[in-house]
């Protein structure tokens, strides 16, 4: 059976997209013309296949390749082959250290207090502009966010070789001219490829900064242990100490532990990996734009849409005062029982995604539904067109953070909500970028109350992420709680 879709134009598509307002409308447009699955030119891809039923997307969950013509813009940013699209085998093991860390409970625990800090300059800085200021949220939080990632990727400024801000105003240059590129932005190209590269080599240069920081450290504490070791006395303490260099004797496999760096730590993870340096700077890279984006859009939509529902707002606000009391800032533990504040977050992820769609590229031949997807097909996640899918979620355009309570979230298909993507290729730091976006809520949401700027129209545009044009302007007054 053939895939039905529109007749392909001369431009390779570029022009329906431009006039539907963007791929990301588009495809709302495509799928409630064609059904669940539709083919469709994918400019820079040529044909494409998009599928928006959770239930076909299951067949599709395993693909663990992306197509590489649509993630070349981000090949200035690596150095050793692009992050986004290197083959599943060497993908896997990557994947691995990346989890074991992005999604850890350690390392959001060892960085809360230095996450919190952050949003806590943020809101006092808004507070010092007096009641009724007004502020746009998607400039001011994606900001936020990469001076949280900075400090993650990076492990602090404990060692004196990062200056935050000019990380922040490095990657932000990146950022700009490598999307302003890809947006055809009009620009001066000698111009913007020196901006480009004169901030990579910063970015990079920092990144190597604290590679040496840690080799040197390493090499003071090797130096520590085999002093201690000289020192020790010959007899029994001695054979001791030799018993403890067999790896069968526990001492040992505990000390091996210990010279390793711990689960929480980025650079660290990548160190014992094995990895090479230009790995390891790509790796830090990569997860400082996904990163970034995610939080500080997903925080701004958020804001937006209680500012919209007042009751919704309301509610969470009863919350935070119920569960932190006086506390302006609450522990890494509270945001388990924030649980309305949780289901807001997912409901504003539902309506707004930060990134707004995915892709793969199938290795060979796959039944989807009642559809044949040949080897080398581009198969597009359209995240926002599944989200708005009314079959899965009645009144789609309808605020109801009530959709996530446990009852409701059991009775959908696994794949009917997928911000940070699915399968192999899915988000690694999809768990940090929650728990930075709930503290900064809870920050935020206890201390001020948001509302629409009057007039100001806010218009979800498709950049690298599923952004607002003009920004999202909000006014921000003090809050009292209770």
């Amino acid at each position: 059976m053939g895939i039905p879709g529109p007749e392909p134009q001369d431009d390779g598509g570029v022009g329906a997209i431009a006039a539907a307002g963007g791929l990301h409308l588009y495809q709302l447009w495509l799928h409630a013309e064609y059904g669940p699955v539709a083919r469709f030119q994918l400019p820079g891809a040529g044909t494409a296949v998009s599928v928006a039923d959770p239930v076909l997307l299951e067949a599709t969950a395993r693909i663990d390749e992306r197509p590489a013509a649509l993630f070349d813009f981000l090949s200035p940013l690596c150095e050793a082959g692009n992050l986004q699209v290197i083959g599943a085998e060497e993908h896997g093991p990557w994947r691995r250290v990346l989890l074991e860390v992005l999604a850890g409970r350690p390392s959001h625990e060892r960085h809360f207090g230095e996450f919190a800090a952050l949003v806590e300059g943020l809101a006092d800085r808004w507070g010092a502009l007096g009641d009724g200021a007004a502020v746009g949220l998607q400039k001011e939080l994606t900001a936020l966010s990469l001076r949280m990632i900075c400090a993650y990727a990076l492990g602090g400024d404990d060692r004196g070789v990062v200056d935050p801000d000019g990380v922040v105003d490095a990657f932000e240059t990146v950022l700009t001219e490598s999307l302003g590129q890809q947006y055809q932005v009009p620009r001066d190209e000698e111009d913007r490829t020196k901006r480009v590269e004169g901030a990579l080599r910063y970015l990079r240069a920092t990144v190597d900064r604290v590679l040496d920081a840690r080799r040197s450290e390493a090499r003071r504490s090797e130096a520590r242990q085999n002093e201690a070791g000289q020192n020790d006395a010959p007899g029994s303490d001695a054979r001791q100490n030799d018993a403890r260099q067999d790896p069968a004797h526990p001492d040992s496999a505990r000390s091996d532990r210990s010279a390793q760096s711990d689960r929480s730590d980025l650079i660290g993870a990548l160190v014992d990996a094995g990895m090479s340096p230009a790995r390891i700077r790509d790796t830090v890279m990569v997860t400082m734009l996904a990163a970034h984006h995610t939080t500080g859009v997903a925080v701004s939509w958020t804001l937006h849409l209680l500012g919209r529902h007042p009751d919704v707002a309301a509610r969470v606000t009863e919350e935070l005062d119920r569960v932190l009391g006086d506390r302006a800032v609450p522990d890494y533990a509270d945001l388990r029982r924030l649980t309305y504040l949780d289901m807001v977050l997912k409901e504003s992820m539902r309506l707004r995604p930060p990134g707004p769609y995915g892709a793969r590229e199938t290795t060979e031949p796959l039944v989807v539904g009642s559809y044949g997807f040949p080897a080398g097909t581009t198969v597009f996640y359209p995240f926002w067109a599944v989200h708005m899918n009314p079959d899965h979620w009645p009144d789609p355009e309808r605020f109801l953070p009530e959709r996530f309570s446990p009852e409701a979230v059991a009775e959908r298909p696994r794949l009917a909500y997928i911000p940070f993507g699915i399968g192999p290729r899915s988000c690694e730091g999809a768990q940090l970028a929650m728990v930075e976006a709930a503290l900064a809520l809870a920050v935020l949401l206890k201390r001020f109350r948001f509302r629409p700027v009057p007039g100001h129209e806010v218009t979800p545009v498709e950049r690298f992420v599923l952004w607002a044009d003009d920004d999202i302007r909000m006014t921000v007054s003090p809050r009292v709680p209770g």
